[in-house]
């Protein structure tokens, strides 16, 4: 095997496995899809079954920039259930906690009106 060989290889496995995640990505966003009826599904996956290529592309071109959107409103949820867990786990107060300490603060005298408005509204928010 001489170096030509082995560069081809090189770039064709990386076709390859390049065009392996493009159709793990297809079929995961498919199923992530709740608008999608289960025959359509079927249809899509018939259709990369028998014709791979040229119907991930068709996947792509008609439905990439909701496959962008589900995706991007995937890893939200899973942020915001991960910031919740971690809220929750590590003993976080309440925004009425964190609200009424801010106001002994202010009674004491410690911090001005000014920083006692900023520190609501960070609760609030």
């Amino acid at each position: 095997m001489n170096f030509w060989d082995f560069f081809w290889l090189l770039v064709w496995s990386f076709f390859f496995v390049m065009y392996l995640m493009m159709l793990f990505q297809i079929i995961a966003d498919l199923f992530r899809d709740p608008d999608l009826g289960g025959g359509m599904k079927a249809l899509w996956l018939i259709g990369l079954f028998f014709l791979p290529f040229l119907v991930a592309l068709i996947y792509l071109i008609v439905r990439g920039k909701g496959m962008a959107e589900r995706q991007s409103a995937t890893v939200h949820r899973a942020r915001a259930e991960a910031d919740d867990y971690i809220r929750t786990v590590a003993g976080g107060s309440s925004s009425a906690q964190e609200i009424t300490s801010a106001k002994a603060l202010l009674d004491d005298g410690a911090i001005t009106q000014a920083e006692f408005d900023r520190l609501k509204a960070k609760a609030l928010a």
